[in-house]
């Protein structure tokens, strides 16, 4: 009997994961753009109607980088499709860079939601600059034939890109165990999605550093 069906399912569980974990924002996004268009006033939208564009167009493009990056992250993907590759890379980097920049932007132009406070604030500016600067240090490296470097600041950046699905999962147990969060919980466990991310992340690229042969070679 025949093995190769297992190999080609198990190359599909790490973005399956990831698409999975996307599913709680892109569905959040997608009904916030919905209320935005139909002009539904809600609490947690009021302060977005002034200038919704932006938010419109971070939404947009966080959306398209964490389910179309979902994909970049498919065992030996870069070497059986390298075309694909390539050009899903060529989308992402600028959507990356336009969902990080937009996100700040917002940061510093909307006003505050009731639970956002100081800390928070300054965790949107430092994990969205991050995000950005991982993604200009993964071009670089392209630039430069680095393949390595790339592949560990992309996977960097995607985890804090994807950090909306992780806090989803770590808002949860909180909620039905707690409750409602004030602005200090609120912005410890938006913190500890990032940080989760991005532990994983390095554990991930230390794993590739032991097993050269998960190198992305010929991008």
């Amino acid at each position: 009997m025949s093995r190769s069906p297992q190999p080609a399912r198990a190359a599909w569980t790490t973005p399956s994961l990831l698409l999975a974990l996307t599913l709680v924002p892109v569905a959040a996004g997608a009904a916030r753009l919905v209320w935005l268009a139909t002009g539904e006033v809600r609490p947690d939208s009021a302060r977005f109607a002034a200038a919704p564009a932006v938010l419109v167009l971070h939404i947009l493009c966080a959306c398209a980088f964490c389910v179309l990056g979902a994909f970049q992250f498919t065992p030996g993907g870069s070497r059986r499709w390298p075309g694909w590759h390539r050009a899903a890379g060529r989308l992402l980097a600028p959507l990356g860079l336009l969902a990080a920049i937009l996100g700040l932007w917002a940061t510093v132009l909307y006003p505050p939601g009731v639970n956002d406070g100081q800390l928070l604030y300054g965790l949107r500016l430092v994990f969205g600059s991050a995000m950005a600067a991982s993604l200009l240090l993964g071009l670089d490296a392209i630039r430069r034939r680095d393949f390595a470097s790339h592949v560990d600041w992309m996977t960097r950046g995607y985890a804090i890109g994807l950090g909306a699905g992780t806090q989803v999962v770590v808002f949860l147990p909180w909620a039905l165990l707690v409750g409602p969060t004030d602005q200090l919980s609120r912005a410890l466990l938006m913190g500890a999605g990032w940080v989760i991310n991005l532990a994983i992340a390095e554990g991930l690229i230390r794993r590739r550093r032991v097993r050269p042969a998960w190198r992305v070679a010929g991008l």
